[in-house]
């Protein structure tokens, strides 16, 4: 059986009322509650979307820190491999 999660404090959100329309009925339907429904929605939105924009934050906070590769360096090092590999 899965840990269940640590939950943050209550947080008020004003949802366009078609939205939350189809909230209550999906929760009705599934016979689950509208913050179920709500959490899940995130959670699919965080694994696509979000995580494109989170890794797109990585990159330029990895590129403030100067941790990254002069792309002609990068391009050579691959030729090289490519090199090694088919000999």
């Amino acid at each position: 059986m899965a840990d269940k999660p640590v939950l943050s404090d209550p947080i008020t959100l004003r949802l366009p009322l078609d939205i939350l329309e189809d909230i209550e009925k999906i929760a009705e339907t599934a016979d689950r509650s509208r913050s179920w429904v709500i959490v899940r929605a995130l959670k699919y939105y965080l694994m696509a979307e979000g995580a494109e924009m989170l890794s797109i934050r990585r990159g330029l906070e990895d590129a403030e820190a100067g941790r990254m590769v002069d792309a002609e360096e990068l391009f050579a090092e691959l030729d090289r491999l490519n090199r090694e590999a088919a000999a």
